[in-house]
């Protein structure tokens, strides 16, 4: 297990070295192991902990840097995986519906929780599928949780295709911008690190909030 969490914790930090490997190693399958790792981290509610805005980060850069990866592809595949992976996590979320809301847990999620959740939906609307996308951890629960609830899928998808293009093409384009600026080469697991800290600011946000109010 210690050597798992060195590995993912290597990974994460060095994923502009990882993907240059892959891309090395199997040339344009790496579009294809891309693609997985975004449906993965979108579409199994169990699975939130998936670099998904360093790697769409790192994808980007290792594009501009490499010349093979090309971001006409990787771009619309990349928001396919994350529809794909969002729909799936939706209708998961559908199914376990009636069991959610008839039990006090399942899973990590509590009645309370979902109850919550709609609530939030309904005050803020669709949008908040949109700024979802841009939180780890929080856009693989989402896309559950809508569909666990009672947003109507006709209303989520509006909002999950919007999400996804920004997200996936947002963060690729910034990378492939940005990646090969001698800066950021020299100093990605800094750049990683970053990224990961103000994508979690929001989660951080609403820890602290009723704390402060409360004071």
């Amino acid at each position: 297990m210690i050597e798992f969490l060195k590995f993912a914790f290597d990974f994460f930090l060095h994923l502009d070295k990882h993907l240059a490997d892959l891309l090395t190693n199997y040339g344009t399958l790496t579009y294809a192991i891309l693609f997985l790792i975004v449906f993965v981290e979108t579409g199994l509610v169990v699975m939130p902990l998936l670099p998904g805005d360093s790697l769409l980060f790192a994808a980007g850069a290792l594009a501009a840097a490499t010349g093979k990866l090309e971001l006409i592809i990787l771009i619309p595949l990349l928001i396919t995986a994350a529809l794909l992976g969002d729909n799936v996590n939706y209708f998961i979320g559908k199914f376990f519906s009636k069991q959610i809301k008839s039990r006090e847990r399942i899973l990590f999620f509590k009645r309370e929780y979902l109850e919550q959740t709609e609530a939030y939906y309904e005050k803020y609307g669709g949008q908040t599928i949109i700024m979802a996308r841009f939180v780890p951890i929080v856009r693989t629960i989402a896309p559950f949780v809508a569909g666990a609830g009672s947003m109507q899928y006709s209303k989520y998808i509006t909002f999950c295709i919007a999400g996804a293009v920004l997200w996936v093409a947002g963060i690729s384009t910034i990378g492939y911008w940005f990646g090969n600026i001698e800066f950021v080469k020299k100093n990605f697991e800094l750049v990683v690190l970053g990224i990961i800290f103000f994508s979690v600011l929001p989660i951080i946000w609403q820890m602290v909030k009723p704390k402060l109010s409360s004071k």
